[in-house]
């Protein structure tokens, strides 16, 4: 499952607890470091953003690579994707992806420093079937973004989050 993605490597987890206990103290160790760039995928053809490959954030030099599937799986990968590499492996595809450094909804935060990040659960009054999905989500002084499970693709998502995310605060 590595989408022709160089150093693509996901490792899905599911629920609040699995992924606290494995990024929860990293996510929150890149608090005070400043969004110095990202990445994520576009097709050459439309400029349409395939939401399905990992978002990349760059944080002063130490990558996050966060990856939604299915209706439950998040993966957040560390320093492994290689960005300057082409995407490969498309060759039957009518859609070639690429690397863009562009989108609308994260080029407001690149330079700013992260204040905290969190995950947040998805909890509403009645069950859904996105019950229990994590999102990562990042603050800056200038607002706030999450990746989130579009079910069954990442979602970018700025301003406050929906009133039915519980927030996880994280700790170093």
């Amino acid at each position: 499952m590595d989408m022709g993605i160089s150093g693509f490597e996901p490792s899905f987890l599911v629920g609040i607890d699995a992924v606290r206990q494995a990024h929860g103290s990293r996510l929150a160790a890149l608090a005070g470091r400043r969004l110095t760039g990202f990445a994520v995928v576009r097709f050459a053809e439309d400029g349409d953003w395939f939401a399905d490959c990992p978002v990349v954030l760059d944080f002063d030099g130490v990558q996050v690579e966060v990856c939604h599937r299915q209706l439950d799986n998040l993966s957040i990968g560390w320093d492994s994707i290689d960005t300057a590499r082409a995407i490969s492996g498309w060759e039957w595809s009518e859609l070639t992806p690429w690397w863009s450094r562009r989108d609308e909804r994260l080029e407001p935060f690149v330079g700013q420093e992260l204040r905290e990040a969190a995950l947040l659960e998805w909890r509403p009054t009645g069950h859904d079937v996105a019950t229990g999905t994590v999102a990562v989500e990042f603050r800056f002084a200038g607002g706030r973004l999450q990746i989130a499970n579009g079910l069954d693709e990442n979602d970018i998502e700025v301003g406050e989050a929906h009133p039915h995310y519980v927030r996880h605060r994280l700790s170093g």
